[in-house]
C-alpha cells in the first residue's frame, strides 16, 4: 500500500483517517459552519466545532450527518473533500486508494454520491467496507473461519451490533442507540430533575467527566452551567457522578437488549463461541466509564473495550487495502468499487 493511499471512517461526530506510514493520521470533528445569508461555508472540522451552540444568529454550526443518516448531502460533500484533500495532498499523477466506511443508515445512493466525492478529491480507487468489518479488521479479529466472534461499534448517531463468521455478518442489527443518545438523556434528566437546560456539548463533557455505565464508587460531581427553565436566567449547578449514572440508565439498558437480541438470534454454535471469547466494543462511545462492565453483568458474557476504539474503523479501513488473500475477498465481495 503506497504511503497515501488512505482508509476513512466517516461518522456521524468525527471523521478519522488512517495511513499506513504513521497509523492514524487526522481525527477531524464531522462540523460545517455556515452563513445563513450568504450560504457560504466558513468553517470545516476542528475550526468550526468550538461554535457549536455558540454562533450568532448568521451563522449555523452544523453536524451534516446525525443517527447514523446524512442530513445535509452538500455539507457532507465540503467536509469529505477538505478532509481527504489534507490527508492526501494534491494528486495529479499517482492518484492514490481509499478504503471508506459511513454510518449504517446512509443508502446506497448515497453511497455511490459518496465514492463520486472520493474521485473530486483526488482518490483513483475508492471502495466501500461495512463498519462492522472495518471495525473487527481494525482490533485485530479473526473472523475468517466457521467461528463466532462479535463486535459492537458505537458511533454517535448509532451503533452496529454484529456476529462475524467465515468473513461476513452471520448476524447483526443496526440500532440508533450512541453517543448522542447517551448525551439526549443528560439533557432530559437535568431539564427534569433541576430545570436546567444545557447543551449538547456539556452533556458530552458530563458524559466523559464523570459518565459510568455502572453505579460510580466514589463521589464525584461537576459544575455546570446552563439556563434556567423557570427563571430563563443562567445557572449554574453542581451535578454528581449518580445522578449522570441515573441519566444513562435506560439508553445503557436499551443498548445491552439490542446485544441480547441480537445473540438470540445467532445459532447456538456460534454464540457458543462467543460466549467463550467474549464481545469487543468499539467505536468513540464505547469509551465511556463501565460500558463493558455493565454488558458483563447484564448478560453474563466477557466484554471489553479495543484499546483505541475510536479509531477502529479507520484502521480497519486501511488495513483492506493490504494485498492479501483475506483482505483481497473482503473488497470483492463489496459492491461499492469504482475505478477512475
Amino acid at each position: 500500500m503506497a504511503s497515501t493511499d488512505i482508509g476513512v471512517d466517516l461518522g456521524t461526530s468525527n471523521v478519522v483517517v488512517y495511513k499506513r506510514e504513521g497509523g492514524i493520521h487526522m481525527r477531524v470533528p464531522a462540523v460545517v459552519a455556515v452563513d445563513r445569508d450568504t450560504n457560504r461555508v466558513i468553517a470545516v472540522g476542528a475550526e468550526a466545532y468550538p461554535l457549536l451552540g455558540k454562533t450568532p444568529g448568521n451563522i449555523q454550526a452544523i453536524r451534516p450527518l446525525q443517527q447514523g443518516a446524512i442530513l445535509d448531502y452538500d455539507l457532507v460533500k465540503t467536509l469529505l473533500t477538505d478532509v481527504v484533500t489534507r490527508a492526501v495532498g494534491k494528486h495529479f499523477f499517482a492518484r492514490p486508494r481509499a478504503v471508506i466506511s459511513v454510518p449504517s443508515g446512509v443508502n446506497e445512493v448515497e453511497k455511490r454520491s459518496i465514492i463520486n466525492m472520493m474521485f473530486d478529491a483526488g482518490m483513483r480507487r475508492t471502495q466501500m467496507l461495512d463498519r462492522p468489518i472495518a471495525a473487527a479488521l481494525g482490533v485485530g479479529m479473526r473472523f475468517d473461519e466457521a467461528y463466532g466472534s462479535m463486535i459492537v461499534d458505537l458511533g454517535a448517531g448509532a451503533s452496529d451490533i454484529a456476529v462475524l463468521s467465515m468473513n461476513e455478518v452471520s448476524v447483526g442489527a443496526s440500532i440508533p442507540i450512541g453517543g448522542d443518545a447517551f448525551d439526549d438523556a443528560i439533557i432530559r434528566y437535568l431539564r427534569k430533575k433541576h430545570n436546567l437546560l444545557i447543551g449538547p456539548r456539556t452533556a458530552e463533557e458530563l458524559k466523559i467527566t464523570i459518565g459510568s455505565a455502572v453505579k460510580p464508587l466514589t463521589g464525584e460531581s461537576m459544575e455546570v452551567s446552563g439556563r434556567n427553565l423557570l427563571s430563563g436566567l443562567p445557572k449554574t449547578q453542581r451535578i454528581t457522578a449518580m445522578e449522570v449514572f441515573e441519566a444513562l440508565r435506560d439508553p445503557v439498558d436499551d443498548l445491552v437488549e439490542a446485544i441480547q437480541a441480537v445473540l438470540e438470534r445467532t445459532p447456538p454454535q456460534l454464540a457458543a463461541d462467543i460466549f467463550e471469547e467474549g464481545i469487543v466494543l468499539t467505536g468513540g462511545a464505547a469509551a465511556m466509564t463501565g460500558l463493558a462492565d455493565a454488558v458483563v453483568t447484564k448478560l453474563g458474557v466477557p466484554c471489553a473495550v479495543a484499546e483505541d476504539p475510536q479509531a477502529c474503523v479507520a484502521m480497519g479501513c486501511g488495513r483492506a487495502l493490504e494485498d492479501t488473500p483475506i483482505m483481497r475477498a473482503l473488497l470483492a465481495n463489496s459492491k461499492h468499487r469504482w475505478n477512475r
